[in-house]
């Protein structure tokens, strides 16, 4: 476990991300997000914070599920429009000198050669300040768009993703040699030929024979990133995860998951307490509590609960639109968002959920507890999730942009310092995401699939 907390900004690269409406809040500034300044602005108030990254989500296709079309979507900014977000982090990065940023790709529509590019890129570019956020994607709308029939199943989604990252790994790590690179101006060779090597990957989804087009990064491999919550995803994220978002919306939910995902990393063969746990907070923090939970009122006046139902029936892969609004929803499994079905059906064994009051909870955050009060209050929250349930860290989820980051930032991190629960701006401990994260060094370490 971490000494100190860890922080993210939790975002999308979109008008709307999981809390439906706030782009109508008064004073919201989410229609900017297709501005730089509006992202350079928000890397250098995170890295005031002392946050360890940006942590983009982001989707393909459009929620299409909710009524069977894609008018609530697109007319209520249900993560549409979005742009990509792995294009604003260097000029996020280029304000920064510590700042991370995980970004979300699929590894279900891109190729593992291509990404492996891009990534080592960023990363040299970043200085060694990238995280790749593992995902398989789940809507329908993106794989039609992206030349498929149908979308692929879950199990051949995450064994795609599994065979993925081991042809990326062994680019990043295998390929070149720590030393390949010489720059010998007299000899006239700037790489040493001998020390740059194929990979010769053949298998069920992939052929790749390498050797990698680039030279070796900081990091070499970014910060690994994943949230799976089925069967499948659990087992992905033991054996290749450094970070893991758990996305669970009790504590009974959270510590069930973190005691599942290590007991699988230590049968994969790596160190369970390597692993660091995320979860996401939707935090409200006013100088006084009445401002707080005043504003926590006002911001759910402000929730559009279509676009809510819009957002989860594509997380659900079920139209809530067919569902009468005091029924249950009962659990069933999905080749979507697994996560969020076992949060309102299985992370609560005795509690039952109706579809008003699952769209009523969602509706800002989605399935992330909310933590609202003065900046006492909210620090005290954190720590008993820090030290009583055992995360190392959090996702902070905005509700108002960029006002809920700034508040943040401006109210609860001073308190956070005061209790040395944070870093102050110069404290962080290395030059690396992966040191600042996990403690370690900048290379993935030595128990990782990715190095054995």
């Amino acid at each position: 476990m971490s000494e100190q907390m860890r922080f993210n900004l939790f975002t999308m690269n979109s008008v709307e991300h999981v809390s439906p409406g706030s782009w109508t809040y008064p004073g919201d500034q989410s229609h900017r997000y297709t501005d730089r300044e509006y992202w350079t602005e928000v890397a250098r108030t995170a890295e005031r914070g002392g946050f360890d990254a940006v942590f983009f989500a982001d989707v393909r296709g459009i929620y299409d599920v909710y009524g069977d079309d894609r008018e609530t979507a697109v007319e209520k900014a249900v993560q549409t429009p979005a742009n990509d977000p792995q294009l604003v982090v260097p000029a996020m990065a280029e304000v920064t000198d510590d700042l991370g940023f995980a970004v979300t790709r699929s590894t279900t529509y891109t190729h593992p050669y291509q990404l492996a590019r891009e990534f080592s890129t960023l990363d040299h570019l970043t200085d060694g300040r990238v995280a790749l956020n593992v995902v398989t994607s789940y809507l329908e709308s993106a794989a039609a768009n992206l030349g498929l029939d149908e979308r692929m199943d879950k199990e051949t989604r995450y064994d795609r993703a599994a065979e993925f990252l081991d042809v990326c790994y062994a680019l990043w790590e295998d390929s070149w040699e720590d030393d390949a690179v010489e720059v010998d101006r007299e000899a006239g060779r700037y790489t040493d030929p001998e020390k740059v090597h194929a990979v010769d990957h053949e298998g069920e989804h992939f052929s790749v024979p390498g050797p990698h087009g680039c030279e070796p990064s900081p990091q070499r491999t970014p910060v690994i990133y994943q949230a799976g919550s089925s069967d499948y995803g659990r087992d992905f994220a033991a054996r290749n995860a450094e970070a893991v978002f758990a996305s669970q919306p009790t504590e009974e939910g959270v510590v069930e998951y973190m005691e599942d995902v290590k007991a699988r990393a230590a049968d994969a063969g790596r160190d369970p307490e390597s692993l660091r746990f995320f979860i996401g907070v939707v935090p409200v923090v006013g100088e006084t509590e009445a401002i707080a939970e005043a504003k926590y009122d006002s911001y759910k006046e402000n929730v559009d609960v279509e676009a809510t139902l819009a957002l989860l029936s594509g997380f659900l892969d079920m139209d809530l639109s067919e569902l009468d609004p005091d029924q249950k929803v009962e659990h069933i499994e999905t080749d979507a968002i697994q996560g969020t079905m076992n949060a309102f059906t299985s992370s609560q064994p005795d509690r039952e959920w109706t579809v008003r009051e699952v769209a009523e909870f969602s509706g800002l955050g989605t399935t992330s507890p909310k933590i609202v009060g003065t900046p006492e209050q909210v620090v005290d929250e954190l720590e008993y999730w820090f030290h009583e349930v055992g995360v190392d860290g959090f996702n902070v989820k905005e509700v108002v942009r960029p006002d809920s980051l700034q508040d943040f930032v401006d109210l609860v991190v001073p308190e956070l310092r005061e209790r040395d629960l944070i870093r102050e701006p110069d404290g962080y401990e290395g030059d690396t995401l992966r040191e600042n994260t996990t403690g370690g060094g900048p290379r993935l370490p030595a128990d990782h699939p990715a190095r054995r």
